[in-house]
């Protein structure tokens, strides 16, 4: 899988929120921070414990791609968020780093 391929499959988990086949993306030792910023996450049991909780707040949440730059390992995806329809949106910047064929590190701007 590319890594384009592979920032676009996790996408697709992610707004069919079908948690597990998400999380199988994410490196054992991802690393989840705000770019420049903490460190949220550092394992895929703890990403898998925060999208548990944002799928339950918000069953009808959805991120819509706006662009996506791919440099080597690298992909940069401009996304809407979209809570539910009418509801609260906002946009972000997320920067996923690959290795092995797996999301090593994802780098959020909001």
């Amino acid at each position: 899988m590319t890594s384009e391929q592979l920032a676009q499959a996790q996408l697709d988990a992610y707004n069919a929120q079908d948690l597990d086949k998400y999380c199988s993306y994410f490196a054992e030792d991802c690393i989840v921070s705000d770019l420049n910023g903490a460190v949220a996450q550092t394992t895929r049991a703890q990403i898998k414990d925060r999208y548990a909780k944002a799928f339950a707040a918000f069953p009808q949440n959805k991120a819509e791609l706006k662009n996506r730059v791919v440099v080597g390992n690298t992909v940069v995806d401009h996304e809407l968020v979209i809570r539910a329809p009418g509801g609260e949106q906002f946009e972000i910047i997320a920067i996923y780093t690959m290795r092995g064929g797996q999301i090593a590190r994802v780098d959020f701007a909001k």
